[in-house]
C-alpha cells in the first residue's frame, strides 16, 4: 500500500479551476519534487494533503498510523525557549518515555514477585520504544542539524524571542527534520538558507532522511540532487516525470514541442473553417456556415491547446550603454566595519566591461555592505574606491519602494528602459515585447504593479534593469521570489547582458541560487568568515571542485598519520602495552566468534521480518526493527574488527 494516495482531486476558487483531476501516489521513502508557476496550485495540493483544505471532489488517503510533517512559513515556538530547547522539543515523546522509565526503576526497588515481573516487562517495552525514538544519542542529532542549518554554537543558547523571522524559519525546519515524520512536506525550505545550509539540507534529505519527501522548491540544484520524480502542476493538471529536475526539463520540452505542433495544426484548421464561414455566411449555404461556426466555437473552448509561452526563445535586443573605458569601478585595500564589528578588510578588485561577478557567503556576513561600500552608499573604513565618471548603475534591492505602483506593467517598462533606436523613450511595442520576454502574457501586461504578486513585481523590475542601458547592474538576491521559469528567463537575460560583444555591461550578483550563479558568473567574491574576502576566478562549480579536492587532501593527510601508531600497537598482544584491555579484547577467540555468529543470526532474523510487507503496515513495529538492526550492526562492527586484527597477527 502506498504511503499516500491522491485520487482525482478537483478544487476551484470561484470560477478559477486550480486542480482538475489531480492524481498522485507517494511510496515510503520516496523523494518527489513539486513544481509549477507561482499560483498554479502547489500550495492548494499541499493544504489538501495536510487536511487543511477540503477539495471540491476527490480523495486523499494516508496510510494508517503514518505521520505527516509540514514546514510552516510561520512556525510557532515557546518564546522563552533557547534555540536548542526549541529544537529538542522534536523529541518530547522521547523525553516522556525516559521519565516513565526512571519511574519504573524507582518502583522496582520496592517490588517483588508478580509486581516486579510486570515492571520488568514494562521496562523492556519502554526501552524498545526509546530505541525506536532515537535512544540516548539525540544530542548530536540536535547539534548537527542546528549547525548544518547555520546556527552557531553561541546562537543555540539564544532565546527564541530574540530571533529574526528568517532565523525562526530555519529553526522550524530544524525541528521538523528532527521529528522525522513518515511524510515530510517542504514548501520552499531553502528560502532562508545560505549556500552551505542548502548543501547540508541536500545531503540530509538525500542520504540520511529515511522518510518520504514532497518538496516545493525553486532551487534547481536541490531538485537535481534530492528527488527521483517530478510532479508538475500546470493549468490545474498534474503531470509526473521520472528522474530529477534536468530529466524533467528535457521531457517537458519534448511534450511542449508536441503540443506546439498540435497547436499549429489546430490553428490551420481554425483558419480554414473561418474562411469557409466568411465565404458562405450568406446565401444558400448560410445554414451550413452557421452550424460550422457553432462547432468551431465548441472546438476552441474544449479542444484548442494553448501554445506554451515558455517554448519561445528569449530574443532580447538590449540597448548599448555608454562606454566607460577599461575599468568601470576599482577598489584597493577596502575595509568596512559597522557597529564596531569588522566585516571585511584588505579587499581589492577591478570591475571591467563584460565582467560577471557573483558574491557568496553566509547570511549577515556583509555581502550587501560590500556592495554599498563599492557603490559609494557607505564610506569605507579603509582603502579607496574609484569609479568611471560615465558609470551608470542599475541596482535591484530587496525592496522596491521607489516604484510608482499605479503604472501598468508595460507603462512601467516604457518609463525605465531605453529605446533600441536611440530615442529618448521606448515605444509601447518595445515595452510589450520586453514584458512578453519576461513571461507577462497580453492581459498581465495591462495589470497595475500594485496588483502583482511579489514575484511578478520583481520580474518587472528586473526586466527594466537589464534593458535600461546601464553599464553596471547589481542584483541583490533577485531570484528569491521568482518561480523556476522566471529564474531561467532572468538567466538568459543576464547572459546576454554580460556578453561584451553584444552589450558590454558588467554584472554583480549576490545570490544563494547556485544554478543562477553557475549560469551567469565567471568570477566569485567569496566571504569565508573571519573578515576574509577572496576573489575566485572561475564558475561556482570550479570553486566547489576545488573545495572538495582540499577536503579530500585534508582527509588523506589525517589518514596517513593514523596507520603508523596503529601498526605499532598491532605488533603487541592485547594489553601488552600496559593499558587495560577492553571488554572485547578480553574475549578468547572462541567466545569472540560465538558472539559474532549470534549477532549475525539476529541480524538475519530482523532482515527477514523487514522483508515481510506486513511489517511495514505497523509503523511502530517497523521502526523498532530498524532501530534494533542498527543496534546489532553497531555492536557487531567492533567484534568483527577485533577478529580481523587477530587474523592478521596470526
Amino acid at each position: 500500500m502506498s504511503l499516500l494516495t491522491i485520487s482525482n482531486l478537483r478544487h476551484t476558487y470561484g470560477t478559477h479551476v486550480v486542480l482538475d483531476g489531480a492524481t498522485l501516489s507517494i511510496e515510503a521513502g520516496e523523494k518527489i519534487g513539486l513544481v509549477g508557476r507561482n499560483g498554479s496550485g502547489k500550495t492548494t495540493l499541499m493544504r489538501a494533503i495536510r487536511g487543511d483544505l477540503a477539495p471540491d471532489s476527490g480523495t486523499v488517503q494516508l496510510q494508517k498510523g503514518a505521520r505527516v510533517g509540514y514546514l510552516s512559513q510561520h512556525p510557532e515556538f515557546e518564546e522563552t525557549d533557547t534555540v536548542r530547547q526549541a529544537a529538542a522539543r522534536a523529541f518530547e515523546r522521547l523525553g516522556r518515555l525516559h521519565a516513565e522509565l526512571e519511574q519504573v526503576y524507582e518502583e522496582m526497588a520496592g517490588e517483588s514477585g508478580a509486581g516486579l515481573e510486570r515492571l520488568l516487562k514494562r521496562q523492556a517495552s519502554l526501552e524498545t520504544d526509546i530505541a525506536a525514538e532515537g535512544g540516548y544519542a539525540v544530542d548530536h542529532l540536535i547539534d548537527g542539524t542546528l549547525h548544518g542549518l547555520g546556527f552557531t554554537e553561541a546562537q543555540t543558547g539564544q532565546a527564541v524571542g530574540t530571533l529574526s523571522g528568517g532565523q525562526k524559519a530555519r529553526l522550524g525546519l530544524a525541528r521538523l527534520l528532527l521529528e522525522q515524520p513518515d511524510l515530510l512536506l517542504l514548501d520552499e525550505p531553502t528560502n532562508h538558507l545560505d549556500i552551505d545550509g542548502r548543501r547540508w539540507l541536500e545531503r540530509f534529505l538525500a542520504d540520511e532522511y529515511a522518510g518520504a519527501v514532497l518538496v516545493v522548491s525553486h532551487d534547481r540544484w536541490l531538485l537535481d540532487r534530492v528527488v527521483g520524480r517530478i510532479a508538475e502542476v500546470e493549468r490545474g493538471v498534474l503531470r509526473e516525470y521520472p528522474g530529477n529536475y534536468h530529466s524533467y526539463i528535457e521531457l517537458r520540452r519534448e511534450r511542449m514541442l508536441t503540443e506546439s505542433r498540435r497547436h499549429a495544426k489546430q490553428l490551420d484548421k481554425i483558419r480554414a473553417e473561418e474562411a469557409f464561414i466568411r465565404k458562405y455566411k450568406e446565401g444558400q449555404r448560410a445554414k451550413q456556415a452557421r452550424g460550422r461556426a457553432s462547432r468551431l466555437e465548441r472546438f476552441k473552448q474544449e479542444q484548442l491547446v494553448e501554445r506554451p509561452l515558455e517554448l519561445d526563445v528569449m530574443k532580447l535586443k538590449l540597448p548599448s550603454p555608454s562606454r566607460v573605458g577599461d575599468i568601470i569601478l576599482s577598489a584597493e585595500g577596502v575595509g568596512q566595519a559597522l557597529g564596531g564589528k569588522r566585516l571585511f578588510e584588505g579587499f581589492s578588485i577591478d570591475i571591467r566591461p563584460g565582467d560577471r561577478i557573483g558574491i557568496i557567503g553566509a547570511n549577515g556576513i556583509g555581502k550587501t555592505t560590500l556592495i554599498r561600500t563599492l557603490l559609494g552608499d557607505l564610506e569605507p573604513t579603509a582603502g579607496t574606491v574609484r569609479s568611471s565618471p560615465r558609470l551608470s548603475v542599475g541596482w535591484f534591492r530587496q525592496t522596491q519602494s521607489h516604484i510608482d505602483l499605479s503604472l501598468q506593467v508595460w507603462e512601467y517598462l516604457q518609463s525605465v528602459i531605453t529605446s533600441n533606436e536611440g530615442d529618448a523613450r521606448a515605444s509601447e511595442q518595445q515595452a510589450r515585447d520586453l514584458a512578453g520576454a519576461f513571461l507577462f502574457s497580453g492581459r498581465e501586461q495591462d495589470k497595475e504593479l500594485e496588483l502583482l504578486s511579489g514575484g511578478e513585481r520583481a520580474r518587472a523590475v528586473l526586466a527594466g534593469l537589464v534593458s535600461a542601458a546601464h553599464n553596471l547592474i547589481v542584483l541583490d538576491e533577485p531570484s528569491n521570489h521568482l518561480d523556476i521559469p522566471a529564474a531561467e528567463r532572468l538567466e538568459q537575460a543576464l547572459v546576454s547582458f554580460g556578453d561584451e560583444k553584444k552589450h558590454g555591461g558588467a554584472l554583480v550578483l549576490i545570490s544563494h541560487d547556485r544554478a543562477l550563479l553557475e549560469a551567469t558568473c565567471t568570477q566569485l567574491i567569496v566571504f569565508d568568515g573571519g573578515n576574509r574576502v577572496a576573489l575566485h576566478r572561475g564558475r561556482y562549480s570550479d570553486l566547489l571542485r576545488k573545495r572538495e579536492e582540499d577536503e579530500r587532501r585534508e582527509q588523506d593527510r589525517r589518514k596517513r598519520k593514523k596507520p603508523d601508531s596503529g601498526k605499532r600497537r598491532s605488533r603487541k598482544k592485547p594489553g601488552g602495552d600496559g593499558r587495560k584491555r577492553s571488554r572485547i579484547e578480553a574475549l578468547d577467540t572462541a567466545e569472540l566468534e560465538a558472539r559474532i555468529e549470534a549477532l549475525e543470526k539476529q541480524r538475519v532474523e530482523i532482515d527477514q521480518q523487514l522483508a515481510d510487507p506486513d511489517t511495514w503496515n505497523d509503523r511502530g513495529q517497523s521502526r523498532r526493527l530498524e532501530s534494533e538492526r542498527t543496534r546489532v550492526t553497531e555492536e557487531l562492527e567492533p567484534l568483527e574488527f577485533e577478529w580481523s586484527r587477530r587474523a592478521e597477527e596470526a
